[in-house]
């Protein structure tokens, strides 16, 4: 009896130990463990009992894409696949045939090849459409078609594709293939240099830096640095990009988490390139993350006038975790700030509105900062420039039209209709505009406004509740009249959409390359960075 009451009295008190060390620790491990255990029960009977085969693997993949998505769009699951996408993004060194290529259900499409690079070489242009590799036809591959056409360097691979309707064949042999941080940079004029610089990955310091070194040796005295579509990269390449312009032991960003070994301050560690060149930094709707970074840091130190459209607003820091079977996690660990102390967050995915919507901060909500001379800087989303140009609103039908894939048919077949073409002198017309509008509709092009989808939703409602016949005249008027408006919504973006174009057909005639060097002869942000930087006076007003 002695032994039992002993038991009874001892075991509560070692609970009672644990439970106190536990809670006073962390009452989270606890809650994860019971969550953890529930799930695996759960699936364990789902895979065993359901009506039905399952697909474990699948339903793994929808459970745990599912759970991040309440996150944000940058906490992501990586698979082997993702994890070596990101590694030949961040290193910019992969073994190929040198082409950017889109996975299709049934095929897959050359984007854009590289100029004189293994595909470029077997005679593959963009828009040629690739459906068999090998003996694989692509609609039969269940896998990532695209994986088959990955190899080590000095194989061969024959593919058969189709081009104008008629099928063709081609040899390609694979090599090693590098993407430069910095694609193009060249002198705009005597005194002025222009670098492209395209991602932050692990080269894209050092390329840069050679390629200011070369254009001041060509006689640079100023210098426009194009960030514009540049989505990021690595954080202390950003860091290493501000280094070049400003002074060792600089604070460029903070870092803040709820974990306290994210709490950081990145400073410049190295001697500058050049702390007194005039700069001026090209941004748009599509600079995002390590851009905001370099764009805003030298914007708060006023060291460049920045010029072009609000940034994409990414104030994000995401590290990946290493998980089981060559599989990663990357996970947002921090939101990063710029030296006047603004976070240029756009969107806030933890507060989000009663559709589950991620929220964009009010413009009556921006706090201020000060960049170093008293400038009036906010934060609220994205870097604002010191000089706006052509802003285009990221609407509705600029999203459509470009999700439509239709801008790069329609350069394939313009290229195809127009075997040769005097670049220099390009420029598309109204009647070009009004052949593009007749390819939507040859090509069904349609897309549904929330307007729409919430009239839609209304006449549902009164049909459900017998109310249709009163209001179905009145609901047919409001989608012709809004099928009207969406007409007006594209000559409305005529601007966009020439320029979109006029990019896409340029490229198939003088590769990327070339691009650049049509830029700097019709671009309206390099002209007027030129004129900016070609007046000291009014390059110094910018920055007072």
């Amino acid at each position: 009896m002695k032994k039992i009451v002993k038991k009874n009295i001892v075991v509560p008190i070692i609970l009672s130990a644990i439970f106190i060390s536990t809670t006073a620790f962390k009452n989270d491990f606890f809650e994860i463990a019971k969550q953890i255990e529930i799930f695996t029960t759960l699936y364990k009977e789902i895979n065993m009992n359901y009506v039905d085969e399952t697909n474990p693997a699948d339903l793994m993949d929808t459970a745990i894409k599912s759970m991040l998505d309440d996150l944000d769009p940058y906490t992501r699951f990586m698979n082997e696949q993702d994890v070596e996408a990101a590694r030949i993004n961040n290193t910019g060194d992969y073994t190929g045939i040198g082409a950017r290529v889109k996975t299709q259900k049934d095929k897959l499409i050359i984007i854009e090849p590289y100029k004189d690079y293994p595909a470029d070489k077997a005679g593959l242009k963009a828009g040629d459409e690739i459906i068999k590799v090998g003996d694989i036809m692509v609609s039969d591959y269940k896998e990532d078609s695209g994986n088959l056409l990955k190899g080590a360097s000095g194989s061969t691979v024959n593919v058969t594709f189709k081009r104008n309707n008629n099928t063709k064949t081609a040899t390609i042999e694979r090599a090693e293939v590098e993407i430069k941080a910095v694609p193009h940079y060249s002198m705009v004029d005597t005194k002025t240099g222009y670098v492209v610089l395209s991602k932050f990955n692990r080269k894209a310091s050092a390329e840069t830096s050679y390629a200011i070194r070369d254009l001041k040796a060509q006689g640079a005295e100023r210098l426009i640095l194009d960030l514009r579509g540049n989505p990021g990269g690595l954080l202390n390449e950003a860091v290493n990009i501000v280094n070049l312009f400003v002074p060792k032991g600089q604070l460029v960003v903070t870092t803040k988490s709820k974990v306290k070994k994210y709490n950081k301050q990145y400073f410049t560690s190295r001697e500058p390139l050049d702390t007194d060149i005039p700069l001026v930094v090209l941004i748009d709707e599509s600079s995002a993350s390590a851009s905001e970074i370099v764009s805003g840091t030298l914007q708060d130190l006023d060291r460049a006038v920045i010029v072009g459209a609000r940034s994409f607003g990414k104030g994000l820091v995401q590290r990946p975790k290493q998980l089981t079977y060559g599989t990663q996690v990357k996970i947002t660990i921090s939101r990063y700030y710029t030296p006047s102390g603004r976070c240029i967050q756009s969107l806030d995915y933890w507060n989000r509105n009663e559709n589950g919507e991620a929220v964009r901060v009010k413009q009556e909500n921006y706090n201020e900062f000060k960049t170093k001379n008293g400038r009036k800087v906010f934060d609220g989303g994205g870097i604002f420039p010191d000089v706006t140009i052509n802003k285009v609103k990221n609407t509705t039908i600029t999203k459509a039209i470009l999700n439509s894939d239709l801008i790069f048919d329609f350069a394939t077949d313009y290229y195809y209709k127009n075997p040769s073409l005097d670049i220099d002198n390009f420029k598309l017309t109204d009647t070009d505009f009004k052949d593009f509008k007749i390819f939507l509709e040859n090509n069904n092009f349609t897309f549904t406004t929330d307007t729409e989808k919430a009239l839609y939703k209304a006449y549902e409602t009164s049909i459900k509740e017998n109310l249709n016949n009163d209001i179905k005249a009145d609901y047919d008027a409001l989608i012709s009249g809004l099928r009207n408006s969406k007409k007006q919504a594209i000559d409305a973006h005529k601007d966009f959409i020439l320029k979109s174009l006029t990019e896409e057909i340029v490229k198939r005639y003088a590769y990327r390359e070339g691009l650049y060097e049509y830029y700097k002869a019709n671009d309206a942000h390099i002209k007027k960075s030129t004129q900016i930087l070609g007046n000291t006076m009014t390059y110094m007003d910018y920055l007072r």
